[in-house]
């Protein structure tokens, strides 16, 4: 389970982020590639975008679900 905790400095502030568990899999970002994108250097997926539609909110709910590592959490700011 994601740790609020341990989110990763990029995430803009809301109650989506990612947290340091991330695998760099590249499941949410496709999932939801409006509010997910890559930290080249670190090799980690953040959000970039808080969700602003019903269909961006489903596609951040999906991609939390179908995380291999539960590096995403809804539970922030």
């Amino acid at each position: 389970m994601a740790e609020f905790e341990n989110r990763q400095q990029e995430n803009v502030p809301g109650r989506y982020y990612v947290d340091d568990q991330c695998i760099d899999c590249d499941l949410c970002r496709e999932t939801a590639p409006s509010n997910f994108t890559r930290e080249d250097d670190g090799g980690y997926s953040y959000l970039y975008k808080q969700p602003e539609t019903p269909e961006e909110e489903e596609q951040c709910k999906e991609a939390m679900e179908g995380c291999p590592v539960e590096a995403i959490g809804n539970d922030g700011e």
